[in-house]
């Protein structure tokens, strides 16, 4: 084992750990995503094999058929890695940076073979034995990693049974208030409200016109639907029964800058404007605009309860959310029932804000934010697309609903039953002043800031929540 051989077999754990926890964990969230199920199973086959061969090249001379067995072990690497690519590439979109990452590591891994391969050989041409040999401070780091790598197969395995434990509930049911065959245009319709959406109203039988921006997302939206990438590309004559408006830049991705602020007001308002500009001119107009807005209206009021007759409190969040729905009022003068709903916390494993959530959760890290006595009005997911379709099918139902679960709870409530469902504790409390000083206005609207929002309009016509607590949500989606 020559120290070139070990320099390499260093650079090959660092890309390794920058991998498994970028990629793997934060950015792609394997251990919660049901689709990739397989590919898990692979990381935990090939994370233990690494443990082993750690061990081996850390203490231990093998001759004869021994050092074969490690040549074996080299071989079934390469066969399940190349198994993993066409796994991922199958299954999900890598994005460049792990794409980049993969070809390093496979590079690396073939120059690690060259130099291992003739050590290899020439223990395996000797008689069979185990020799022991120390190396100070490399079988240490050797023994560090094979538990580091143990630990992250067994992680692997642990999660990919517990994603065969989760089962969603078919998307087609979700949409069965509303009757006969519509035809439904989604703005947005590759996110994660959007596309849940799409494959509920595809799934039941309704015609789905899908605006997507990025055609490389197409394959997110099950068939059949009608992909589009401009509004303008539909005629004057389509007919078109509903229109449900989600489009707009994500507000939870990186801090609130005056150029982040202009991106997420503007493409709401204009994404809307153009929705109202394809409703005037098309022949038969649809019967309804759903579109999107979010509980910031209300602005920050502490505890006191909030329904849809509520006033606001001046801040971003309700300059961005009056907007959003002053774009969308015109359409009443043409005729269409225009409701704007306003949207609590979206909770589901595949987005929102909850998947930042529960990897440092899992790991034991997780707590309240600030005081933790913020209130936080959520709603599950599928909870969300039932109460799409039930306004698109009660024609006396406009102006605002909010869009949120009856029985909101407070941060620290929120993260206690996050952390019984996970099993942790949850007691790591992030200081608020931290928190300010990190993110400014992101932080106080969304991290420390809360509102206590109630569903009134859809409580008092008859709609009913799957998931009125939160308990309920999270034995639902966890």
């Amino acid at each position: 084992m020559t120290p070139l051989l070990w320099i390499l077999i260093a650079i090959q754990i660092v890309m390794g750990v920058f991998d498994t926890f970028y990629h793997h964990e934060f950015t792609e969230r394997l251990a919660w995503r049901p689709s990739q199920r397989f590919e898990l199973k692979l990381h935990g086959i090939r994370n233990m094999l690494y443990a082993l061969l750690f061990l081996l090249l850390g203490w231990l001379e093998v001759y004869g058929v021994l050092a074969i067995l490690i040549v074996a072990v080299l071989v079934a690497e390469i066969v399940i890695t190349l198994m993993d690519f066409v796994e991922e590439d199958l299954s999900r979109k890598l994005p460049p940076s792990e794409r980049i990452n993969h070809t390093l590591l496979a590079i690396n891994y073939g120059a690690i073979v060259v130099l291992l391969l003739p050590v290899l050989i020439e223990w395996a041409m000797q008689p069979f034995g185990v020799s022991v040999v120390y190396q100070g401070l490399l079988s240490i780091a050797a023994t560090a990693c094979a538990v580091g790598a143990a630990l992250c197969g067994v992680r692997d395995f642990a999660a990919m049974r517990r994603l065969g434990r989760m089962r969603s509930v078919p998307a087609h049911g979700l949409v069965e208030k509303l009757p006969g065959r519509k035809t439904v245009l989604i703005t947005g319709a590759t996110g994660f409200i959007g596309s849940r959406l799409a494959a509920s109203l595809s799934g039941a039988g309704h015609d789905v016109i899908a605006l997507i921006r990025n055609p490389a997302k197409a394959e997110m939206l099950p068939p059949p639907v009608t992909l589009i990438t401009s509004l303008d590309q539909l005629a004057s004559d389509t007919p078109i029964d509903a229109i449900v408006n989600l489009a707009g830049e994500p507000i939870g991705n990186g801090l609130w800058t005056e150029a982040k602020r202009a991106k997420i007001l503007g493409s709401r308002i204009d994404m809307t404007g153009e929705v109202v500009k394809l409703i005037a001119r098309l022949e038969r107009k649809p019967e309804v605009l759903v579109s999107g807005s979010a509980i910031g209206w209300y602005g920050l009021w502490a505890d006191q309860v909030l329904t849809e007759s509520a006033k606001s409190h001046a801040c971003f969040s309700h300059e961005l959310c009056a907007a959003w729905e002053k774009a969308a009022r015109p359409a009443e003068e043409l005729g269409v029932r225009v409701v704007c709903l306003r949207i609590g916390l979206v909770l589901g494993t595949e987005g929102g804000f909850i998947t930042r959530m529960l990897t440092p959760f899992e790991f034991g890290l997780g707590g309240p934010l600030g005081t933790g006595r913020q209130w936080m009005s959520w709603i599950e997911r599928d909870d969300l697309i039932r109460l799409i379709a039930y306004v698109m099918a009660t024609p006396d139902l406009t102006g605002p609903v909010n869009a949120t679960a009856p029985i909101p709870v407070t941060n620290a409530k929120f993260t206690e039953e996050l952390g019984r469902r996970l099993h942790r504790p949850a007691v790591f409390r992030i200081p608020g002043g931290l928190l300010r000083r990190i993110g400014g206005g992101f932080a106080d609207e969304l991290l420390l800031g809360g509102q206590r929002v109630l569903p009134n309009k859809a409580l008092s016509r008859g709609f009913v929540f799957r998931h009125e607590t939160l308990r309920s949500a999270f034995e639902a989606i966890l």
